[in-house]
């Protein structure tokens, strides 16, 4: 797919104050009625998430889009690769608009096309005859989804990992499952993170789990690593998962021993093994809400969710996990001057910052999401360490 960069905005919305904005993009929006449909990711600021028609997760998000009937443009306010994903799965007649080109993700960024088939040669060189299935985080590229598509394996969300490496396990789309009792090796990416966590809470050992350096020959590993891996993990992680320690949970232990501890998946493994739940941020939004009043929750996600929560659920005390900005930069690049911007020259015909995915893409990335759909599993969080001796193999 072509990469398309942001044009400046011209100056004027800059300099218009907050209030004449929200006038103007209310005015916009009820202008073109049910011609639009705005999405707000979880992590969007307060001001954006006020004018979304729906809120959730990426691809939570991009279903809920396709759903729409009669939608002609559908403005996605999160960051590229989401945008991509709601191309692929509306109708083709569809326009996907990302209000800013330079929201992008760093960790979708981590794996390119060019270095997964380098890699994949690799693998398949050194493996041998033992099957290899790539699974990608919904936080990929769509060129990396193809890719995935293309190559027999699936994507898979923060709330389905499990299900996802389950069926990869079992064989996948091989047609008789693994050869004899040859357990395929999952190449799992862009965050490695993700994959440690649940591979772990599956039983498989750490050391049965390699890191996968793109930039190095074999990935930085050596042939009898990699031949031993079960799990090859790319070397990619969220830069705002990444800020939360264990040292973090320890004070929190120390000055809040009442406090509930609750992470995403996206954190270290060192993190979630000290938390006391990990799980997606649908898992963490539903936690909090059934939780009962005077509860008490420490955080590790980023901080617009959590103080969303905490404006929600006044009853509860609610702290993010760490003092640090713990907040997606590039997310933030979404404001009411880009809205809009995009929002008013919908209203004069012109469409800007579209995202379009080209037909091949499409069709494969379509394949790996369709597979996932298929997939069934037993849908548990992340949870703790499965019981000593408990393995895949």
């Amino acid at each position: 797919m072509t990469k398309v960069w942001q044009l400046p905005i011209p100056p004027i919305y800059r300099k218009l104050p907050e209030p004449e904005l929200r006038t103007r993009i209310a005015a916009a929006k009820a202008t073109l009625g049910s011609r639009l449909a705005i999405l707000g990711h979880h992590y969007q600021q307060d001001a954006i998430i006020d004018f979304a028609d729906f809120t959730g997760d990426s691809f939570e998000l991009s279903r809920r889009a396709a759903d729409q009937k009669g939608v002609e443009y559908v403005v996605f306010c999160g960051v590229h690769f989401m945008a991509e994903s709601a191309d692929i799965l509306t109708d083709e007649s569809v326009r996907v608009i990302l209000p800013d080109m330079g929201a992008g993700c760093s960790m979708a960024d981590m794996a390119n096309l060019d270095q997964t088939l380098d890699a994949w040669a690799q693998l398949k060189e050194v493996s041998g005859d033992q099957p290899i299935i790539p699974i990608t985080y919904m936080n990929s590229s769509a060129a990396i989804k193809a890719f995935v598509g293309e190559h027999g394996g699936a994507v898979c969300t923060s709330s389905n990992c499990r299900n996802v490496l389950e069926w990869a396990f079992k064989g996948g789309e091989l047609p008789e499952g693994p050869a004899g009792s040859v357990t395929p090796k999952i190449l799992f990416f862009p965050d490695q993170h993700l994959g440690r966590n649940t591979a772990y809470a599956m039983g498989v050992p750490l050391d049965r789990m390699i890191v996968w350096d793109p930039k190095q020959d074999l990935g930085g590993n050596t042939e009898e690593q990699v031949r031993n891996a079960i799990v090859v993990l790319w070397k990619g992680h969220c830069s705002v998962h990444a800020l939360f320690r264990p040292e973090h949970i320890d004070d929190v232990r120390r000055n809040h021993p009442n406090m509930k501890v609750i992470v995403h998946p996206e954190c270290k493994w060192e993190v979630v093994q000290k938390a006391d739940m990990a799980g997606s941020t649908a898992y963490i939004v539903k936690q909090v809400e059934a939780a009962p009043p005077g509860t008490e929750w420490a955080i590790g996600t980023e901080v617009h969710l959590v103080n969303r929560l905490k404006q929600q659920h006044p009853d509860q005390k609610i702290v993010v996990l760490s003092d640090c900005q713990c907040l997606c930069t590039t997310m933030y690049r979404i404001d009411l001057p880009h809205l809009c911007w995009v929002l008013e020259n919908l209203v004069d015909g012109k469409v800007v910052n579209e995202i379009r995915v080209d037909a091949h893409t499409r069709k494969w990335a379509t394949v790996a999401l369709q597979r996932m759909l298929a997939i069934k599993g037993t849908g548990n969080p992340i949870g703790k360490q499965q019981p000593a001796g408990t393995t895949v193999d």
